[in-house]
């Protein structure tokens, strides 16, 4: 729009012959050009590296994979972000919420939306991290960490036994990961006094694989469906375990 506009100008100004228009407006195509290809390129990011925020807050930003994953510091869940276009030329990263986690500048400049900043805070790349692609386990590990996380679960809802099932043969990984979020999002309502009244009939978590990731909570049944096909995006994120729980106002 701005080319075209100052195309026009141009030939408004220009009172010269068509051919000579035509031999300047090429001069100052080329001319353009050359300094476009002048111009330093902008700071490439890192597949993964290490950031952290005017506010205080440190985190991992991996981009490595299929999907960009973010984990802050001293945090268990790893958020799947999604991309999409902004104004001038930003891109904009949300969780599978629809919250607004990132936003990145052409040159590389980033911001971080928080609790702690909600307005955003400017984040500066400190290094390298590692890579936030979650580990198998294996059956006896994974019966463990089940038998661990009940254990945590059953403390904060006041004692009361509440177990934690993993039935998923395609991707152990991405269970393990469903089930940890999942149990500490629990564990947030839980700690909430106006909250976890509406734990109070929890009684199982159920981890399964199906066609497509979701979360549903009935009869003390909290069930999170993830979907392997989809790598770590077929994980719900916490926030959607606790809209799933809470209700809705």
């Amino acid at each position: 729009m701005a080319i075209a506009l100052a195309a026009a100008v141009l030939s408004l100004l220009w009172l010269g012959p068509p051919a000579a228009a035509q031999n300047r407006g090429n001069a100052q195509a080329e001319q353009s050009q050359t300094l476009r290809d002048r111009r330093p390129s902008s700071p490439a990011l890192p597949p993964v590296g290490r950031y952290v925020a005017e506010s205080g807050e440190g985190f991992i930003l991996d981009r490595s994979g299929r999907h960009p994953l973010l984990r802050f510091d001293r945090r268990d869940e790893t958020w799947v972000l999604r991309p999409s276009a902004a104004p001038r030329g930003d891109v904009i990263y949300r969780n599978d919420a629809g919250d607004q986690v990132l936003r990145v500048t052409p040159s590389g400049g980033m911001t971080v939306y928080t609790p702690r900043a909600p307005g955003g805070s400017p984040a500066s790349y400190t290094g390298a991290g590692p890579s936030l692609t979650p580990p198998t386990l294996g059956p006896l590990l994974l019966f463990q960490l089940m038998a661990q996380r009940s254990a945590l679960v059953s403390q904060a809802v006041g004692g009361r036994l509440v177990q934690v099932n993993l039935e998923g043969d395609q991707s152990e990984s991405l269970c393990v990961e469903a089930m940890i979020v999942t149990t500490e999002a629990v564990i947030r309502i839980a700690r909430s006094p106006t909250a976890r009244q509406y734990l109070d009939h929890l009684r199982l978590i159920s981890i399964v694989e199906g066609p497509r990731a979701g979360v549903t909570y009935s009869r003390g049944v909290l069930t999170v469906t993830v979907n392997p096909a989809e790598g770590m995006a077929g994980r719900p994120s916490s926030a959607r375990v606790i809209r799933a729980i809470l209700p809705r106002t």
